[in-house]
């Protein structure tokens, strides 16, 4: 990783981690959540197993080839142990740590247009509805205006399914559909009794769309502790998504 460019991605990237790791947020504690970053070529930069969002320094970050693990998804018949290699064989340094096994999903959503970082975090307000029998309503529907302009329109709902290979494979099939019927990537993916990632082309991007996600899930609570929650109807959501105004609030948000 010795170009500049590289290096100022990083540098971003922890920056990135930093912000969702902080404890008073309650998006992550412990080794829980990722992050990636893309770079050029073949290349893309994510957090290594185990490592701490909140403290995660330039060790903890691994640069794997991603073209490695997306070779996986289409193998019909693969082990957990033909997994574990593939994580190890995609690391560029092999002296280098052992990447998420959620480096399989980061690798593919990266090749997506605007998309130059991704976070993944179990934030505790989004987790009570993703752990709820409304969770996919939570997903569908909006609230209020500035969760459109940071979540979009929708975010992806992915059923629950085993972290690892087949979560990317869900991944890639739901997000699929959302870009075939909005014809853009998605900013918000929610993943039922699991967690949520965020994608954006900035790192600032991806730490707003998970922050405007938990205050819209704690609203979401509060609101259903009064007989609601009360959702903006689609024609208003559409108007919103398209007012320039907030496209350039959008813009001078990095969004």
């Amino acid at each position: 990783m010795a170009n500049t460019e590289n290096l100022e991605r990083l540098q971003l990237l922890l920056q990135l981690s930093h912000e969702l790791g902080r404890e008073h947020r309650s998006l992550a504690i412990l080794a829980e959540g990722n992050t990636s970053a893309r770079l050029a070529g073949d290349a893309f930069l994510v957090k290594s197993s185990g490592a701490n969002l909140a403290t995660l320094s330039e060790q903890d970050v691994v640069e794997c080839r991603a073209s490695i693990l997306l070779a996986l998804f289409d193998q019909p018949q693969i082990s957990d142990a033909e997994v574990d290699n593939a994580l190890l064989s995609s690391r560029v340094d092999p002296a280098s740590k052992k990447p998420s096994v959620e480096a399989l999903f980061h690798a593919w959503l990266l090749t997506l247009p605007d998309v130059e970082f991704a976070g993944h975090a179990h934030p505790q307000a989004v987790n009570s509805i993703l752990c709820s029998p409304r969770a996919k309503e939570f997903a569908i529907k909006r609230l209020f205006p500035d969760e459109v302009v940071c979540c979009d329109v929708q975010s992806v709902f992915i059923s629950y399914t085993d972290p690892g290979l087949r979560l990317a494979r869900a991944i890639r099939k739901e997000v699929t559909v959302f870009i075939d019927k909005f014809n853009r990537s998605p900013r918000v993916i929610l993943l039922e009794n699991h967690g949520i990632i965020t994608l954006g082309r900035t790192e600032r991007a991806v730490s707003s769309a998970m922050l405007m996600a938990e205050k819209s899930a704690n609203i979401w609570l509060g609101a259903a502790a009064l007989g609601g929650p009360v959702f903006m109807s689609a024609e208003n959501v559409t108007r919103i998504a398209g007012r320039p105004d907030e496209a350039l609030r959008r813009n001078i948000l990095k969004l």
